[in-house]
């Protein structure tokens, strides 16, 4: 299978986080085609230079990705599309930069080769979810036809921080989803969902969809617990001036249920640790050189 990243921004996390992930994926080097990284901060892969292919990306190139609507996640389907027109007859799997891989590659692999599709996880049907934005987008999309498919109450959101794709048929899927995304976006709709829906209605209507958490671990909610995890880990390998084939060797031995890939916290808890703050700043603050 064909591995691809997006990662953008100077934040270091993220940087970080996808090289972790893609580590995870190299104790099966042998299983795996390309490791596509499409970025605009390609400096922070030099020591995976041997291992990935890196795409650095232009701000012409963005603009015309993020098409006539000037919708920024549109750029995740029109990079499924570069690689899987670059690398026909190959199953994708497109991945957020805070996943791992912990379950069987061999096994993730055969479903995909037997015309399995993924994503992260069902978070429902749209016509049944209750945050105020999918209420909103579903009576915006219900009983109405985007990129020639009439959406109904069976369609399901599905977290597209995962993304895997068949090669037989995967041209006509991403196709599919562009065309729903491009739709949606004209219509008006709200916009915040729209490629994540837009991939979840493409590929239940070519594949049978499942959910990859058998596989990958995706801590989009626990993100400052790993963050801290993986930072140690690859500390250490700077301090050893491990080789990346040490730092394969070494994440063998990493514990990926450690730390919770899911953790919610209700929202009186962060306004309270946000209010506590405010009413007790820092007694006192010096910077270095401040007499």
């Amino acid at each position: 299978m064909n591995l691809l990243y997006l990662v953008f921004g100077d934040n270091v996390r993220n940087h970080f986080q996808a090289c972790f992930s893609i580590l995870s994926f190299l104790r099966h080097r042998t299983g795996l085609g390309t490791i596509t990284i499409v970025t605009d901060a390609p400096d922070f892969y030099r020591h995976l230079a041997d291992h990935v292919t890196v795409l650095p990306v232009e701000a012409a190139t963005l603009r015309e990705w993020k098409g006539e609507f000037d919708f920024f996640w549109r750029i995740k389907i029109k990079a499924l599309e570069l690689v899987a027109a670059k690398y026909p007859g190959t199953p994708l799997l497109y991945l957020d930069s805070d996943t791992f891989l912990h379950g069987s590659f061999e096994g993730l692999q055969q479903a995909l080769a037997a015309g399995q599709a993924f994503m992260h996880e069902p978070e429902g049907a749209l016509a049944e979810l209750g945050s105020k934005t999918e209420r909103r987008m579903w009576q915006q999309v219900g009983g109405k036809s985007f990129g020639g498919v009439l959406f109904h109450e069976r369609h399901g959101m599905w977290n597209a921080g995962v993304v895997g794709i068949p090669a037989q048929g995967a041209t006509e899927a991403i196709a599919l989803a562009l065309r729903i995304c491009d739709d949606l976006s004209r219509a008006g709709v709200t916009p915040r969902l729209i490629e994540q829906f837009a991939l979840s209605v493409a590929l239940q209507e070519h594949f049978n969809l499942q959910s990859a958490l058998p596989y990958i671990g995706h801590y989009w909610s626990n993100k400052t617990e790993w963050n801290d995890a993986i930072a140690s880990f690859l500390l250490e390998s700077q301090l050893k001036n491990r080789s990346v084939a040490e730092e394969i060797e070494a994440i063998n031995n990493f514990n990926f249920r450690s730390v919770p890939v899911k953790k919610r916290l209700k929202n009186t808890r962060w306004r309270l640790y946000h209010l506590v703050d405010r009413l007790f700043p820092p007694k006192e603050t010096i910077y270095a050189g401040d007499t």
